[in-house]
């Protein structure tokens, strides 16, 4: 019997009272992926958000190299336990910015993105502070990203001349 973790032991939801908590889980939903699988690809649906409870995904975007050259697989972040990832789900136009596959076997609790965004239509002040909670996340990962894009270019740089 797998052991439920309840949702205020996530970051993403630090700050949410037990009454939210309570209607967020009623949504939730456990999942299990392999290592290897494929969760979704850049610009499809975002059907769910996913709060990892166990394993490790890779978010990942694929980067053209040039004319007859297949494109480069860059990781964007790796994602772990207690952190959460499909923000995208509540963000239009709802499509994946990124690709992610489960690095190891990894557990989920995902959340309908149809049905969350209906319970924020539904309950506003729910509905904010979701929204703070992923303006917190697109930002974390776009400061990762940053050092990313400042490490490939002072790499190149280097090699270039």
């Amino acid at each position: 019997m797998a052991v439920k973790i309840p949702l205020k032991d996530f970051a993403f939801f630090k700050d949410f009272s037990d009454d939210q908590l309570n209607k967020l889980a009623s949504l939730a939903k456990e999942e299990n992926h392999l290592a290897g699988k494929h969760m979704y690809q850049k610009g499809d649906v975002a059907r769910s958000l996913y709060l990892i409870k166990d394993g490790k995904v890779a978010l990942f975007m694929d980067t053209e190299m040039g004319h007859n050259k297949p494109p480069m697989q860059v990781t964007v972040d790796i994602i772990t336990k207690g952190e959460s990832l499909g923000w995208s789900a509540v963000v239009e136009p709802y499509s994946y910015t990124l690709a992610a596959r489960c690095l190891d076997d990894t557990k989920l609790i995902a959340f309908d993105a149809f049905q969350l965004r209906k319970l924020m239509e539904e309950d506003c002040a729910l509905g904010f502070k979701i929204m703070q909670a992923v303006a917190k996340v697109i930002s974390a990962r776009l400061t990762h990203t940053r050092i990313i894009l400042v490490g490939e270019r002072g790499l190149s740089v280097l090699t270039e001349y």
